[in-house]
C-alpha cells in the first residue's frame, strides 16, 4: 500500500507540473506569477528527477549468463 501512495505522489507532482507548463505557456500570465510558477517548476522537476534516479538504483533486472542460467543484476544505465 505505501508504493502506491508514494506512485501517486510522483504522478501528482507530475500532472502539476505539466499545470504549471501550461501557465508558463499562456501569454496572458503576468510576469510575476510565470515567475514564481517557474520557481516551482523547478522544484518539482528536481524532486522528480531525484526520485527518478533512486529508482533506477533499484531496479534489478533478470539476465541469462553463458550458461543460459537466469541471474539477477542491478540496472546499470547504458552509456549515451
Amino acid at each position: 500500500m505505501v508504493k502506491k501512495e508514494k506512485t501517486q505522489g510522483f504522478e501528482e507532482k507530475l500532472s502539476k507540473l505539466e499545470e504549471i507548463v501550461g501557465k508558463l505557456e499562456d501569454e496572458t500570465t503576468p510576469i510575476e506569477e510565470s515567475l514564481e510558477l517557474f520557481e516551482e517548476g523547478v522544484g518539482i522537476s528536481k524532486e522528480l528527477s531525484e526520485k527518478l534516479e533512486e529508482i533506477k538504483k533499484k531496479i534489478e533486472v533478470l539476465r541469462k549468463d553463458a550458461e543460459g542460467k537466469l541471474k539477477l543484476e542491478k540496472f546499470e544505465e547504458e552509456p549515451e
